[in-house]
Formats: C-alpha cells, sequence, structure tokens
C-alpha cells in the first residue's frame, strides 16, 4: 500500500491512513505493507509548517495494490500529467485507488470518477461538482467505495474509509481489533451524513451515546420500540435524534449492528446460520441470508469461506 503526497501535505490525512494501515501493534498480525512516496523525492512542504522527507518516487505506485491520495492542497490545484498518468497506470494494472477528502480532486483530473458517485470534504463538493460535470458527487456521505476507486469527505470520514477497505480485505473483527486499538467505534456506514443537519445537542443527557452502547448487548430481542422505551422518548423523537446526531433511522442503525455482529460471528465461529440469525435478532436464516446479501452482495456462506479463522 502506497500514499502519494503532495506538498503542502496535510499531515492529519496522511496519519488516517498510516495509523490504519502503517502502525505495527503487538496484538494486532500486520496485513499491510505501508510507504509514502511523491512526484519528487526529498524534502516536502506540509500544511503544518514543517518538512517530511519523502526518499519514493512515482515508481513505487507500479507495485502498489491500493494507492491512497490523502488529501491535495489546495483543493482543486492542477495535478501534474506525471501524476495523473501514474494514477491511470496503476488502476489499469488493477490497484485500488482511494481518495481522502481533497483527494477526490486528483482522482477526478484522472478520469477515474467519471460517470461514478463521488465525495469529498462538504466545503468542496460543489466545487468538486462544478469543475467534474461528469462526476456524480454525493455531498451528503461520508465515503464512496465501488471497488477499485473509493472517495472519502474530510477528517474523521478518512479513517472511516480506511477501517471499511481494512473490512473488505480481512473481514470485520480485524477492523474491531484496529479501531479499539485507535479507540475508536469500529464502524461507520459510508451513507451516514457528513455532519448534523440539525444543530448539535443542546444538553449532555440528549446524546445517544449511552443507548447505543447498551443497545449493541441487547440485540438478540431488541426492537426499535424498546429503543424508544429504554430511552424514555416518543418513537418520533428517537428518529428525529437518530436523524440529527447519526443520520440515519433507528431500524437501519440496528440493522447495521446486527449484520455487524453475524460478520464478526461468521469470522470467529463455526455456529451454523440458524443459530448466529437468533443470536443477533434477525430471526432466521432465511432473513439474515436476505439482508446479508442485500447489504454485503455476498452469502453468509461465501463470507465465512472468505474471512474465517479456519479458512
Amino acid at each position: 500500500m502506497v500514499a502519494l503526497l503532495n506538498p503542502p501535505q496535510s499531515p492529519f490525512e496522511l496519519a488516517c491512513a498510516a495509523e490504519v494501515f502503517g502502525t505495527v501493534r503487538q496484538d494486532v498480525p500486520a496485513h499491510y505493507d505501508f510507504r509514502i512516496c511523491t512526484e519528487r523525492p526529498g524534502p516536502l512542504q506540509t500544511t503544518a509548517g514543517y518538512a517530511m522527507l519523502v526518499d519514493a518516487g512515482l515508481t513505487a505506485l507500479q507495485e502498489a495494490d491500493t494507492v491512497i491520495v490523502p488529501g491535495w492542497q489546495p483543493p482543486g490545484t492542477p495535478a501534474p500529467p506525471t501524476v495523473t498518468e501514474a494514477l491511470r497506470a496503476a488502476h489499469q494494472r488493477g490497484a485500488r485507488i482511494a481518495a481522502i477528502c481533497t483527494g477526490a480532486f486528483v482522482l477526478a483530473q484522472a478520469g477515474l470518477l467519471d460517470g461514478r458517485r463521488a465525495t469529498t470534504h462538504w466545503r468542496q463538493t460543489a466545487q468538486l461538482a462544478a469543475t467534474f460535470p461528469e462526476v456524480q458527487v454525493d455531498p451528503d456521505v461520508l465515503y464512496v467505495d465501488h471497488g477499485d476507486v473509493a472517495t472519502s469527505a474530510g477528517t474523521g470520514a478518512g479513517i472511516d474509509l480506511c477501517l471499511h477497505l481494512v473490512r473488505s480485505d480481512h473481514g470485520a473483527a480485524y477492523a474491531v481489533q484496529i479501531a479499539r486499538n485507535m479507540v475508536l467505534p469500529p464502524h461507520r456506514e459510508g451513507s451516514q451524513l457528513q455532519y448534523a443537519t440539525q444543530p448539535a445537542p443542546a444538553r449532555a443527557d440528549e446524546s445517544l451515546a449511552p443507548l447505543l452502547e447498551w443497545a449493541t448487548s441487547q440485540l438478540d430481542t431488541l426492537t426499535v420500540g424498546w429503543l424508544a422505551e429504554r430511552a424514555g422518548l416518543s418513537s418520533r423523537t428517537l428518529a428525529r435524534r437518530f436523524t440529527e446526531q447519526l443520520g440515519t433511522s433507528p431500524g437501519q442503525w440496528l440493522l447495521g449492528q446486527r449484520l455487524d455482529a453475524t460478520r464478526v460471528l461468521l469470522e470467529q465461529t463455526n455456529l451454523p446460520v440458524e443459530a448466529i440469525a437468533t443470536r443477533v435478532g434477525l430471526a432466521s436464516a432465511v432473513n439474515l441470508r436476505r439482508h446479508f446479501r442485500a447489504h454485503l452482495g455476498t452469502t453468509p456462506g461465501a463470507y465465512r469461506r472468505t474471512f474465517g479463522e479456519t479458512r
């Protein structure tokens, strides 16, 4: 995996990728070899006022399985032809290309987003849409992943995309290990809103965090009605707070938690699908398989064969 840098490089966007893919953790197996490169190796200025030494040039992209573009400053600044050509060549060779925040502009310049959905930081979505009308810019989501090409919104959404890529590569349980070491929630769906459309809760007791923590341990029997009862709210008020704070409905959030729990059980146990369905609150194997295929594009059996610890 190679991160393609450009001066002035934002240290935060680079750190998002480096922390997820490049940090060696004592209790977590290392599955990625993380490197950085730039068009012109040598000292590379950052937006924080210091320079970092980058010793690899664009030839590093020729062997990368994944290329990360961690931001591009100022947003919309034309990338050198050598950079866009190297990205196109890597993509044509089969490498996955992912952009964090304003890195989406470079992918668009390379033509990798033509006719496809993409996102970037909400402050730059209008600029991206105006500059590249052939790109279907989605201003609200955290990230968009097409498998071969992916883009994310700014700041924390870059970490969300990186953890999502880990889940796709090595399963939910491994991604949870990395997120736990980073003291982060394990997963946010890409379709969640970039930011709340309503003002943030005025009082601490309006936060959903305690309710969500409790709910994840009650998946086998939990319903949306019980969520509202636990919160001491009407179903309508609960739905409004979910929309404001998470950008999704209670029902969709609950289904996402159940599918996450299903993935971990498929990876780490030999439980039959019927037993897993009961444990995560999806009632039956038929119901679990239907939701699993609809949301993940595969079957529980195929997923277990790919990510199961006994594979």
